[in-house]
C-alpha cells in the first residue's frame, strides 16, 4: 500500500488558516439564504462540480428550503497537480437541462476556466438560466475564464487554498476550515 507523502503530512500544520470551520459554515448559511429567496420558486436543478463542489453542495442542501433536483458534473483541470491543465470531462449530468433553471456549485472561482466551461455546457443543453455559486472567490488581477459568480460565501487572496472540499494534490479536502499553503 502506498504511503502518504511526508509533504502531505506536514502541510496542514504549516499552512495559514484563513477561515475556521465555523466561519465557513456561517458563510454557507448566508449563501443559502440568498439562494432560497432567489431560486426557491424556480424548480431549479443543482449541479455540483466534482470533486470540489461536493462539500459546499452538502452544506447548502441542509439549508435550502424548497423542492429541487440534484445531479452533478465532473470536469477538472487539476487532477493530482497544483496547476491547471486541459479540461477533462469525466461525467456529464443525466438530467435534462433544457428549459430548466440551473445552479452550478463549485468550490472556488480561481481562473474561471472550468466554471466557464460548465456554464457554457448548460447553455448549450438549453437551460433557461444558469447561475453559479462558489464557496470562495480568489482576489485575482485577471481571470482568463468566467469573471464573476452569482453567489459567493467568502473571499480569499491569490494563494493555493485547500480544505472544505478543496484539495492539495488530492489530499486534505477534509481539512476543518480553509487553509492557504505557505508561500
Amino acid at each position: 500500500m502506498p504511503k502518504v507523502p511526508e509533504e502531505i503530512h506536514s502541510l496542514l500544520a504549516n499552512a495559514d488558516r484563513l477561515y475556521t470551520l465555523g466561519q465557513v459554515e456561517d458563510g454557507i448559511t448566508a449563501l443559502a439564504g440568498r439562494i432560497n429567496q432567489e431560486l426557491g420558486a424556480l424548480n431549479p436543478i443543482l449541479l455540483p462540480i466534482m470533486n470540489g463542489g461536493l462539500t459546499i453542495a452538502a452544506g447548502l442542501l441542509r439549508h435550502l428550503a424548497f423542492p429541487l433536483q440534484l445531479d452533478y458534473m465532473h470536469v477538472t483541470r487539476y487532477r493530482d497537480s497544483t496547476s491547471g491543465g486541459s479540461l477533462d470531462w469525466i461525467y456529464e449530468p443525466r438530467i435534462t437541462l433544457a428549459d430548466r433553471h440551473v445552479l452550478l456549485i463549485d468550490d472556488l472561482l480561481d481562473h474561471g476556466i472550468t466554471l466557464e466551461a460548465a456554464v457554457n455546457y448548460c447553455r448549450e443543453k438549453g437551460a433557461s438560466s444558469v447561475r453559479t455559486a462558489v464557496l470562495i472567490v480568489k482576489d485575482l488581477q485577471q481571470r482568463p475564464g468566467l469573471q464573476s459568480v452569482d453567489y459567493c460565501a467568502l473571499e480569499a487572496p491569490d494563494r493555493y487554498l485547500f480544505g472544505y472540499g478543496m484539495d492539495y494534490k488530492t489530499y486534505w479536502r477534509n481539512a476543518p476550515g480553509i487553509y492557504a499553503v505557505k508561500s
